[in-house]
């Protein structure tokens, strides 16, 4: 009797045991597949101590006026979210930028907006934010080689083609010049892919030529006054068309049109709207701009970048290729602007009031 009575104790302690080891097992796997759904970083602490989601801003510059607008629009659109933004801007300088992002990742940001100077270098910005669980959003420019969570911007293949279908309907056979952006910027390489998208039949058939092509090194009007003298130059002042890649290239351009007497004679494009080639264009010395509406990619950034700060999903996007992945991406529409329909865009929009534009002209 007592043996079987220590029988039924071993056998009830075994079950007990591999009971125990059964729920063990069950409790690790249920903790993995937690963690493998989990976001990296989410606002779930924040929230539950009431502190607000903070997003880093790493800027390229804010020498132009379009960056101004960028940073002041998208700092409003945050904060009115009930986020909080820090903002720097490494003005052109690609190690300051990295310092500084490398500054906003020790700060604790949630996430990360990043303009890169260098589509190259600012991939180890990208890797760094993602070792300390940090996501990064490409802002307006595409990081290249580097597994970027999303990119924000406006179609810029779209923008050279709108430049040059623009300048080819003024000018359709003649000598082009092409005066591009920094090497160093992937968009210059998209707005230029867009121009002779719509240029190179025309080439082909021998209608245009184009006699100088050259990038301008940070986006410089110095170094476009420059490169636009040499173009000159070469050609014996017979420069029939230039189509230059923003409104800052396009301001060094027409200036040395204008030493040469060819300011308003020589068609000229440009893009960003700023407030100087909206007035070029209503005196006639600049052809056309490509008006990029800075509030609405302000909004959708700072909407897409709390939501991601929060863990969430995000759906209805497109997909870019940046030489590494094919990164998740929201593009926006540009406008193509001309005397023809500036009061009716970037002025009816608020992007500049007509006073502004017109001042120049006394209106």
């Amino acid at each position: 009797m007592g043996q079987i009575l220590i029988k039924g104790r071993l056998i009830l302690l075994a079950l007990v045991l591999m009971f125990i080891a059964s729920a063990c097992e069950k409790e690790v796997v249920r903790t993995e597949k937690v963690e493998k759904t989990t976001p990296l970083k989410t606002t779930e602490n924040k929230e539950s101590t009431n502190e607000k989601i903070k997003i880093g801003f790493s800027m390229d510059t804010l020498l132009e006026e379009r960056w101004i607008k960028d940073r002041d629009l998208f700092k409003e659109a945050v904060e009115a979210l009930g986020a909080e933004v820090e903002i720097m801007a490494a003005n052109g300088d690609d190690a300051l930028q990295i310092s500084q992002a490398e500054t906003l990742i020790s700060q604790g940001i949630d996430l990360l907006i990043l303009v890169p100077h260098n589509a190259e270098s600012t991939a180890t910005i990208v890797h760094k934010a993602h070792l300390a669980g940090i996501k990064v959003i490409a802002y307006d420019r595409l990081v290249k080689n580097a597994e970027i969570d999303l990119y924000v911007s406006f179609d810029n293949e779209q923008v050279g083609e709108m430049q040059a279908r623009a300048i080819t309907k003024l000018v359709p056979k003649g000598n082009y010049v092409y005066i591009g952006g920094a090497s160093t910027d992937n968009n210059a390489h998209l707005f230029k892919k867009g121009a002779f998208n719509v240029l190179k039949p025309l080439i082909d058939k021998g209608d245009i030529t184009i006699v100088y092509d050259q990038w301008t090194k940070d986006w410089e009007p110095a170094n476009a006054l420059v490169n636009m003298r040499e173009a000159l130059k070469a050609n014996g002042n017979q420069i029939d068309a230039v189509i230059a890649a923003n409104d800052a290239t396009a301001g060094g351009v027409i200036q040395a049109l204008l030493e040469q007497g060819l300011a308003g004679k020589v068609p000229v494009t440009g893009q960003d709207a700023e407030l100087a080639a909206a007035q070029r264009i209503v005196e006639g010395t600049q052809s056309m701009t490509v008006y990029k509406p800075i509030k609405s990619l302000t909004t959708k950034a700072a909407q897409l970048a709390v939501a991601l700060a929060k863990g969430e999903n995000i759906y209805g996007y497109q997909q870019v290729n940046n030489g590494k992945i094919e990164v998740p991406s929201v593009l926006l529409s540009p406008i193509a602007v001309d005397l023809l329909n500036i009061d009716d865009t970037i002025i009816a929009d608020g992007f500049h009031s007509r006073q502004d534009v017109y001042q120049t002209l006394g209106e």
